[in-house]
């Protein structure tokens, strides 16, 4: 099936769903097509989707439809129409239309909070690159350099879930030498790291491998087994930053001062963060994760207004590192 074919077949499935059904003059208004093509169409529709149910009703008039169970998958909401949804509330707004502006504000969150968490934070990246891509939107500050025919390759393996090829040259390599790998995600911070299995060991665990350190991708056409149950939001809650390592994830306690603490409550550190307000408006934030030298990095902007409580080797990190004279806080 081509992939023009493919894309009316699923516009079909979307559209006989949750309803009484469709006909086959409504797939000819529909697709603008004759007959002949309709009737093609509701063959591939029950060829796909074997729980398509074909009834007639009293005028003899034949229906197709589909639970919509069935094409929920393909419901979630594309970048393209999250972005346009945002740039109309928005325009709404800036017209002085407050309250329409709201009202489709709400709307977002609630399309929003229909969609799977496991999606949700690879669309909200869709969407931020598409805005950049629109000219609408810049990322400021440094950033690693990458290829873009390696982040292309690597896109592309994750879609199709195939195994890859990288010429690879890590930090303790004297020399780059090719892995076979199994990818499973990105991690996006101040580097990124591509999560993956090395095909070649028996462990069968996810490794990271900086992005910037791969010279070069071959994709193949070779699936591998997936690591069972690995989620790459899950995953990525191991690490405060994009650097995770499972055998490192420690309690973390960030005690901010009363100037910053209104400030510190504006940021989310771990999505998994508890924090607690003490008599003197201090702020304390606790989570587990690890990456103790990206949590220096940024501990630093925060001059002497935040204090470690633990780990202790965190702790001495930053001693020596506090300072009082930054104009203002991140």
């Amino acid at each position: 099936m081509s992939y023009a074919n493919a894309v009316k077949l699923l516009r079909l499935a979307i559209a006989v769903s949750g309803r009484v059904g469709v006909t086959l003059s409504d797939i000819e208004e529909m697709f603008e097509c004759n007959r002949r093509s309709a009737q093609r169409m509701t063959v591939a529709l029950t060829d796909v989707f074997v729980n398509t149910d074909r009834w007639v009703d009293d005028e003899q008039f034949a229906h197709w439809r589909l639970p919509t169970e069935s094409v929920v998958a393909f419901l979630t909401p594309t970048p393209e129409e999250l972005a346009v949804l945002a740039r109309a509330i928005d325009k709404l707004r800036n017209d002085g239309a407050a309250n329409e502006a709201d009202a489709l504000k709400r709307l977002e969150e609630k399309v929003l909070a229909a969609i799977p968490r496991s999606l949700r934070a690879r669309i909200e990246v869709d969407e931020e690159a598409l805005l950049q891509a629109l000219g609408l939107a810049a990322r400021p500050g440094p950033r690693p350099v990458v290829e873009p025919d390696v982040e292309h390759q690597i896109a592309t393996a994750l879609k199709a879930r195939h195994a890859i090829d990288i010429l690879y040259k890590g930090w303790r390599d004297t020399e780059p030498r090719w892995r076979k790998l199994g990818p499973h995600g990105l991690l996006l911070g101040t580097r990124r790291y591509l999560v993956a299995q090395d095909l070649e060991r028996k462990d069968n665990r996810p490794r990271h491998y900086r992005v910037e350190d791969i010279l070069e991708v071959q994709e193949s056409n070779e699936n591998f087994a997936w690591i069972d149950d690995f989620d790459i939001a899950n995953h990525a809650r191991g690490g405060f930053s994009s650097y995770v390592n499972e055998e490192e994830i420690e309690d973390i306690v960030w005690k901010f001062s009363p100037e910053a603490a209104h400030r510190a409550q504006r940021f989310v550190f771990h999505p998994d963060q508890t924090t607690q307000t003490e008599s003197d408006g201090s702020l304390v934030i606790s989570f587990r994760a690890c990456g103790l030298l990206e949590m220096c990095w940024h501990l630093y902007a925060w001059g002497d207004k935040v204090e470690v409580l633990a780990p202790e080797a965190l702790r001495a990190m930053v001693a020596e590192h506090r300072r009082s004279d930054f104009e203002s806080l991140p």
